[in-house]
């Protein structure tokens, strides 16, 4: 069978190609942005990419096109899609109907930690043996490769809440049918599709409502958006992570990379491992209590967390050059940006840290997240906020409120000079960044190179 996926270099649409390639599938694909990782991974696959929405690209017709949540009617390619007749369907109803059907699932929803925490519930199934099949909106270091069937019934998936398609508003999480659900946290977010927080929770509870009596629910204790979820009816038993929760974790180290797990007051181990930041150990007590629920045990699951690697830009360390690092990562919240460099805060000390950011998510471009972004950046050192073309509201109230000294720069190049030019041995530099920000990671790698390498 021929599919056709528009919107193919998204995170989510380009895993379900690389499912329906090992399904055995022709697989071909559209999309506007092209940029790795996923336009890597899908090439080294042998997918065929097309730029733009051209409807040459759905001549010969497919037999089926999958279309991405990004797409819209007056998009060429939609348009005579829907003029000729042609069978089509949404990403997560695909993903639902051809893969998991029959499986065990294990979902992972959340405003933050969705990637993160996918991936490393993947990561503790792998390691204890149980070979699953995984779709990640990332790509697990452990893996090298955003999803696979996997050998085994059971199957991990990030569990976004944005909507399907643009015939389909439910959130994609909805089709999934989990039978394993953790609920990382829940706050405000996708203000382009979601007129308040009530919205998103309506949406968590239609998924709450998927979860059979013999599954099980995970969620963090006392965030009071999962309190209202639930409270709205659940027919499935709730673990609890966190302070008071059932599983609990003591830090052994400030910075999250050494901690005691606690379950029921009972000590199950001590954790060792790479990551760093409260919100990362708070994804691992999550993991570890899905991966118990499929027969992972604590002590294994523990033992596991040292060999994990985080997804591509989870802060990705992407060089160091003469003492000065740089990381990519994802942070698309104000909420991700403070833990992310909170947790890099408690592993550096007093050390210089520049936070260079691109507000480029949906609802960082309507502004919705403006008031709270000045104190998201309380551990960085300095910020340098790079005002895209575009953007229809202005980032100078953002830096008059910053706790921290801070500038609106609106050049690549500029911003790139700057680091260069200011940066000495132990600054870390960090870009955030939900997109390609215009290739500044290599950029910036590159001119380090050429002045202190």
């Amino acid at each position: 069978m021929h599919l056709h996926i528009l919107g193919i270099c998204g995170t989510f649409m380009g895993s379900l190609a690389l499912l329906a390639r090992e399904l055995g599938h022709e697989v071909s694909g559209s999309d506007a942005n092209v940029y790795p990782p996923m336009s890597t991974q899908l090439e080294a696959q042998g997918i065929a990419l097309q730029e733009g929405y051209d409807a040459a690209h759905l001549q010969p017709a497919p037999d089926l096109v999958i279309v991405g949540n990004a797409m819209s009617r007056g998009n060429p390619a939609v348009e005579y899609m829907l003029d000729q007749g042609m069978p089509y369907v949404s990403g997560p109803e695909w993903l639902a109907r051809y893969v998991l059907q029959e499986r065990w699932v294990l979902a992972v929803a959340g405003t933050h930690g969705k990637t993160s925490t996918s991936s490393l519930l993947a990561w503790l199934l792998e390691d204890a043996g149980m070979a699953p099949g995984f779709l990640i909106g990332g790509v697990p270091q452990n893996f090298g490769i955003s999803a696979r069937l996997g050998d085994t019934p059971f199957f991990v998936v990030e569990a976004d809440e944005y909507d399907s398609a643009f015939f389909d508003k439910r959130s994609k999480f909805v089709h999934y049918r989990p039978r394993t659900a953790i609920l990382n946290n829940l706050e405000f977010d996708h203000a382009d599709i979601f007129p308040d927080l009530a919205a998103i929770e309506r949406q968590f509870h239609h998924l709450v409502r998927t979860v059979p009596a013999a599954g099980l629910i995970i969620r963090p204790q006392g965030v009071a958006a999962l309190d209202r979820v639930i409270e709205m009816g659940c027919w499935t038993p709730c673990q609890t992570t966190g302070e008071d929760g059932d599983w609990q974790a003591r830090l052994l180290k400030a910075d999250g990379s050494q901690f005691e797990v606690w379950l029921n007051g009972e000590l199950q181990g001590v954790a060792n491992w790479q990551q760093t930041g409260m919100h990362s150990v708070a994804n691992a007590l999550s993991a570890l209590a899905a991966a118990r629920h499929v027969g992972v045990t604590p002590a294994q699951g523990i033992a596991a967390l040292g060999g994990f690697r985080n997804a591509k830009r989870r802060m990705e360390k992407l060089a160091e050059i003469n003492g000065i690092t740089v990381y990519d990562d994802f942070a698309h919240h104000p909420t991700a940006i403070a833990t992310t460099l909170a947790g890099l805060r408690a592993q550096i000390g007093d050390d210089r840290l520049i936070a260079i950011i691109e507000p480029r998510s949906n609802t960082m471009r309507l502004g919705s997240h403006m008031q709270a972004l000045p104190a998201s950046v309380c551990d960085a050192s300095e910020v340098i906020w790079y005002q895209p073309p575009g953007l229809d509201w202005s980032l100078a109230p953002v830096v008059q409120g910053s706790p921290v000294p801070a500038q609106v720069v609106t050049s690549l190049d500029t911003i790139v000079q700057q680091v260069v030019d200011n940066a000495t041995p132990g600054t870390r530099v960090v870009i955030m960044s939900n997109g390609g920000f215009g290739g500044i990671h290599q950029k910036l790698v590159q001119a380090l190179e050429a002045r202190h390498g």
